[in-house]
């Protein structure tokens, strides 16, 4: 299996010679005839051919459209603390793709932990999860975490992140690319949030902005950076960015996008030993910690840093004799933070008009679901 970075860097053009080029040959042919069943099922929700359940509150999707991190989960969590500061009960729903039978995946375990009083509900049937969400837990908006491609909910607000390091997917569909489906169907998006807005310059940024135009005219505009906030430890013991500023780290990470991981790295400061890939949603397997332990032993490095949804798999506080910490990342703003909350504010308006409606309040009260 390769790595995340190398397959990257065939897929990307990067890579010259006969052997990258037969293997984009070859993931070419195969790209096909999947761009092909992702245009037929789009094209049959489209047409009512295939049926969407709507809720009876308002939903919201935050989700890609190429494989790997696109940041959603620190938006899906400013998203669900906004609805909650405001006394919305809100739920995150979500597959849970890589999560063992009987158990949750990553996301749910870092939301769990940033958010302990918002209900994540992880289920392959998302349509029973949300509604599980709503008539049992009686939550008045429900989030849908990763749910661009999950067309069976209908949603009032449908949010897509896009990487500013790779927004485009390399404009080719998986395997070829890194597209979930055809750009085209950006068109379906009502807000476009470019996440790490701040590592590319504004003149690429904007580039960006007026291609995502062309594809999705109607569709609102954010950007947002990704900032190291603190250093988290298993126990949830924290810690200044400044305890591992210049000092010899080694690191690892099991994420879809290593080399934003990389950039996080490089604004903490510190002077990189070693950096170790596995594949996203990596389990860690006591093998692997294992061996893990001794690549951290052999390393002059003081400590040992992965992002936070590694750590809340692996749950020790040292790897080789040395400490371990996750950096915990938050968000900056840099455009379009009010406009997004305007769009949070209309569907609150209708949470509020449902919480009527459920109560039986004043003649004539309805519901828009």
């Amino acid at each position: 299996m390769l790595a995340p970075s190398t397959y990257h860097w065939i897929i990307s053009g990067n890579a010259r010679g006969i052997a990258p080029t037969l293997i984009r040959c070859a993931l070419r042919l195969a790209e096909m005839p999947y761009a092909l069943a992702m245009r037929i099922r789009n094209s049959q929700y489209d047409s009512g051919r295939r049926r969407i359940h709507r809720l009876a509150v308002p939903v919201i999707s935050v989700g890609n459209i190429t494989l790997g991190g696109t940041g959603k989960t620190p938006l899906v969590a400013w998203i669900a603390q906004w609805f909650t500061q405001r006394g919305v009960p809100t739920a995150v729903v979500s597959r849970g793709y890589g999560a063992s039978r009987g158990a949750v995946n990553d996301e749910a375990l870092l939301l769990r932990a940033r958010l302990p009083d918002v209900p994540h509900l992880q289920n392959p049937d998302r349509v029973a999860a949300a509604t599980e969400a709503v008539e049992r837990l009686g939550c008045q908006v429900v989030v849908l975490d990763d749910a661009f491609q999950h067309r069976r909910i209908a949603r009032d607000l449908d949010i897509v992140t896009l990487d500013a390091l790779q927004p485009f997917g390399y404009e080719h569909v998986f395997p070829r690319g890194t597209l979930r489906e055809p750009l085209g169907q950006l068109r379906r998006a009502g807000l476009i949030v470019l996440s790490r807005a701040d590592v590319v310059g504004p003149e690429q940024r904007e580039a960006i902005r007026l291609r995502v135009a062309q594809l999705a005219p109607q569709a609102d505009w954010v950007e947002v950076a990704h900032r190291p906030e603190c250093l988290v430890a298993a126990d949830g013991r924290q810690a200044e960015l400044a305890a591992v500023d210049h000092r010899p780290i080694a690191a690892f990470c099991g994420i879809g996008n290593p080399a934003a991981f990389r950039h996080t790295l490089q604004q903490c400061g510190v002077r990189l030993k070693a950096l170790r890939e596995f594949p996203d949603h990596y389990p860690y397997p006591p093998a692997s910690l294992e061996a893990l332990d001794r690549w951290a032993d052999a390393l002059e490095a003081e400590a040992v840093l992965c992002t936070e949804k590694d750590l809340v798999k692996i749950s020790r506080e040292q790897l080789g004799g040395k400490p371990l910490w996750a950096v915990r990342i938050g968000l900056d703003f840099l455009a379009g933070q009010q406009r997004l909350c305007d769009r949070l504010q209309l569907l609150l308006a209708v949470s509020a008009q449902h919480t009527i409606h459920q109560c039986g309040g004043g003649a004539g009260a309805t519901s828009q679901y």
